[in-house]
This record gives structure tokens, sequence and C-alpha cells, in this order.
């Protein structure tokens, strides 16, 4: 069997090889030539890529089997997400391989601006002594206002603690509770403004980060202040900050990040008290080989069909180890409640209950869909595209959880309406020591059937015969029955036989069953396990 193909566009370090390890065939490209992209693009299963190489549209439409893009970065600029989703190509990047990199190199253009290191070095290199010129500011006792505080918002937090500075922060989305643990003030972008003596960016930048810092901020903000943007371009108004440095409103700034980029000819690089660098946040050797070693182990995982906790176009994040097991089996429900539908459907309901619900349980919602359309489409279906397959096809979904799963630890119940109004419900349980899975629910039935590749469910009125009328006609067929299982209603009128077999039962031989029986329904299921 031939291996995967995982096409490296661009320069990554070494140990991305290495941990892709010997299952894959990789192969090379300059992905910044876009005709060599394109031709070597058509048969791979991965593309591992930096900031170089553009991954649209048209090179998705290229790339035939291509199941993941990875980006050995943070940002995803020069990959069409939405694009991709449509495809059904998972994207992943590394967020958070390059976070210690960003924010020491934040704290290092604070550190150049408060002491002027960047005109002081250019005069020497000139032949000029001008240590009077350059009189710098100590950090210690002042205000360092952080706009954002998030991961590497936090780190610069950490790390600026050691000189001794007050610590303030905006961020509409942290709770000041939670901030008092890192030693840090909650206030107003208002308030920051005015009390800071630095201020540090860590935001995304989106539609509302824009120009968030701009002419009014710098209007209230103190002479002395010192402003520092390692984060995005754009979301301090660079006119704004270039008439506030030129007029003496404000007193420094550092910056790695600009609006457009590549950027050389900036009015703010004729300023002394500015300090740049090119976009070197992550330009680190070991945020390099960070970024690369995770977006290689994220390939496995995508290769192999599971789910990939980096991944930015499907549900990601740490999956706890009590949710884990549940993955497989939500999957396997979705797909035995489609494969027993006779009509369109509707409605997905997933309900996740008991422990598991202490955990972030979202991706079963995924995993679920997953199953259900993966019985109802030809298409390859996978975590990206489950979600579009049901907007599509105006299917509605929702996730409901409770603490309480009655005599399980966890179980996971899947509830399909069709487009006639009847719903189908199965329910099951997964065992977190092996992984086992079981079918505990069908309709009103309550059953205990280990999950099979292959089973099929009988529903018929209560009456001696029956099975050994189904075991006589699958022995007919050849069909090897590894387990079977009678459950009947609360009235003891209706039965149902669920059946666990070696292989899958002909269409002819379910009918056939169904007519001997005098069966209500009979449907079987063929999963993918």
């Amino acid at each position: 069997m031939s291996k995967p193909v995982v096409l490296i566009a661009e320069e990554l370090s070494p140990a991305t090889v290495e941990a892709l390890g010997p299952d894959f065939e990789i192969r090379n490209c300059d992905g910044a030539d876009r005709a060599a992209l394109l031709a070597a693009i058509v048969d791979v299963d991965a593309l591992l890529v930096r900031s170089a190489t553009l991954v649209d549209a048209e090179a998705l439409a290229a790339a035939k089997k291509l199941k993941v893009v990875a980006r050995a970065g943070v940002g995803l600029d020069n990959v069409d997400v939405k694009a991709a989703t449509q495809a059904g190509v998972m994207v992943v990047n590394a967020p958070t391989s390059n976070i210690v990199s960003a924010a020491e190199l934040a704290i290092a253009l604070l550190l150049a601006s408060a002491r002027n290191i960047a005109p002081a070095n250019d005069a020497l290199h000139k032949g000029e002594w001008k240590r009077s010129k350059y009189t710098g500011v100590e950090l210690d006792e002042k205000t360092v206002g952080i706009v954002g505080l998030g991961r590497i918002g936090v780190l610069v937090a950490q790390r600026l603690a050691a000189f001794g500075v007050e610590l303030i922060a905006y961020d509409p989305y942290v709770q000041p509770a939670r901030a008092a643990q890192w030693g840090v003030r909650m206030v107003t972008l208002e308030e920051l403004m005015q009390q800071s003596d630095f201020i540090t960016v860590h935001l995304p930048k989106t539609p509302e980060t824009v120009g968030l810092i701009g002419e009014a901020q710098f209007n209230i903000a103190k002479p002395n202040l010192r402003v520092i943007n390692a984060a995005r371009g754009g979301i301090v108004d660079e006119a704004a900050l270039y008439e506030a440095l030129k007029s003496g409103r404000i007193a420094g700034a550092g910056l790695d990040v600009y609006a457009k980029e590549p950027c050389t000819d900036s009015p703010l690089f004729t300023l002394e008290t500015v300090v740049a660098t090119p976009h070197l946040g992550a330009s680190t050797d070991e945020a390099q080989e960070k970024a690369g070693i995770s977006v290689a182990k994220s390939v496995r995982l995508a290769l192999a069909g599971e789910l990939v906790p980096d991944a930015v176009n499907v549900q990601g994040g740490s999956i706890a180890e009590e949710v884990r097991p549940l993955l497989a089996l939500a999957e396997q429900l979705g797909s035995i409640a489609s494969s027993v539908t006779t009509a369109a459907l509707s409605r997905v309901d997933i309900e996740v209950l008991g422990a598991a619900t202490e955990h972030d349980v979202r991706v079963l919602e995924l995993s679920a869909l997953k199953g259900v359309f993966q019985a109802l489409v030809h298409d390859p279906v996978s975590y990206v595209n489950a979600p579009l397959l049901a907007e599509q096809r105006g299917v509605a979904v929702a996730l409901t959880s409770d603490a309480d799963a009655g005599d399980h630890r966890s179980l996971v119940r899947v509830r399909v309406t069709q487009s006639d109004g009847v719903v189908r419900v199965v329910a099951g349980v997964a065992n977190g020591s092996n992984g086992a899975t079981k079918l505990v629910e069908f309709g009103d039935f309550d059953v205990d059937v280990p999950i099979s590749e292959h089973m099929a469910f009988f529903r018929y009125n209560d009456r001696p015969g029956v099975v050994g009328t189904v075991g006589r006609l699958l022995g007919d067929a050849l069909v090897n029955i590894a387990g079977m299982q009678v459950s009947r209603d609360k009235d003891a009128d209706n039965a149902l036989i669920v059946l666990t077999v070696d292989s899958e039962i002909p269409s002819a031989t379910v009918e056939q069953i169904k007519t001997e029986i005098g069966a209500h329904s009979g449907r079987v299921a063929n999963l993918s396990l």
C-alpha cells in the first residue's frame, strides 16, 4: 500500500520531518512559485506551508486528494479557510508555537524604547558619542498597560512583574478575579490610556480591534507614553501614531507589525523615537521548531482520521480523557440513527449525560454529525465538512447536556427527526478503559449490545419461533451471527431483535426476514469501525 503524500512547500525545520516519521512520502516544492505549486499539489494528502504559499480556492481545487493544510505558524492570512472548509479540507496551525518568542520581543521593544537603544546604536555606528542625548527612563515603579490579556499578554505580564512595574490591562473577556491571579488590575481602555507609561498590544486583528488605539486615545495619554505593538498591524492607527509622536503628545513607540506588510517606507521609520523590526515575533529558532513539530503532529492525526486539537475550521481544543472515548461512540450512534431512517432528516439532536459534562463536550456534536452523514451521502465526510453538510441540507442541529446519566457514568444519545415527523433515537455508552462501545437504547427498547461493524434491527409482534426463523435465514445467506439480543417493550407486545453479524446482510435476506417474521420494520447499519 502506498504511503500518504505530504508536500512541504516552504523551508521548515528538520525536526518537522522527524516528527512526521517514516509513515509518509515527503515531497518538496517552492510554494511561492505558483505554477510549481499547482502541479505538485494534485495528488498530495497534506500540504505544509509557512507564510509565502498562497492556499486559495484555485489551489484547493487543484488538490484532488488533499485532506489537511498545515500552516507552521500562527496567522492564516495566506490560507482561504472558508474555501478549505467547503472542500472538506482541514486547516491547522500552531497557535502556541511562538507565544514565548512574541512575548520576549514585546519586552525587548519596550526596553529598547525606554532606553533609546536603536538611535544610540545608530549614532555609535556612525562614530558619534551622544550619551546625554539618549537618556532614557527606568521601568521601576512605572505603569504598564496591557491591551489584550490572552496567552501572550499573560506571558508579558509575568515577565514584566520582575521589573517592579504596576500592571493594568484592558480585555473585555477577562474577569478581574482571574487577572488578579496574575497580578494585573483590569481597567477600561480609557483608564488604561490615561494611566499608562507604557502600553503593549496583544490582541487579535478583527473588525472590532482595527484602529482601536488612535487619535482619541493618544489625546488623553501621558506625554511620556511609549506604545509597543508586536501583535498585529492596524490595531494601532499608524497615521495617528505618527502625528502623536511627531507633535510630542507621546514619547515613543516600538513596532514589529504594520497595517500592510512587507513595510519598508513608513513615515514612522523617519522618527528617532520609533524602534522598528520587520515582523520578527516568531523569528526564533525555537519558535520555528515548535511550529514545525506541532503541525507535523496535527498532520499525523488528521491523516489518521482523528480529531485535531489545533484545527481552526473544526471544534478544536484539548479533549478531556473522560470525553475522548465518547468520540467514536457518538459517531457510531450517528451512523446507526441515520441508517434506520426512512425519510430525509430535518433535525439532529445530540444529548450528552453524566460525568463527561464536567468537560467541554462540543466535539461530540461533530462526531455525531460525521456519523449521520457518512450513512447518507456518497462524498467523503469529515469533522470539517459535516456541519456544512447539515447546513446545506437544512438540517437543524442542537447539543444538550445534563449531569444525570442514570445508571451510567456517561451516556450519549442521538435523536434524528425525519421530515415526516418520525423520530429515531439511539443511545450508547463507552468503556473508558478499553474503548469498547455499547448500544443501550434503540427507540423505546432497552438493550445491551456491543456496537459492531454490521448490525441489524427487526421490530415485530412478540411470538415464539422468530429467533429460529431469523437464524435459519441468515444461515442460508451464509451470514454468521456474532451476537443477538431480544428486547420487549413494557407491554410485552412488541419485540426488537438486535443482531451483530460478521458480514453485511444482503438486502434480499433483510426483506425475506421481514416477510417471514411479519416485522414492522427491519433495517441494517454498516459502520466504518
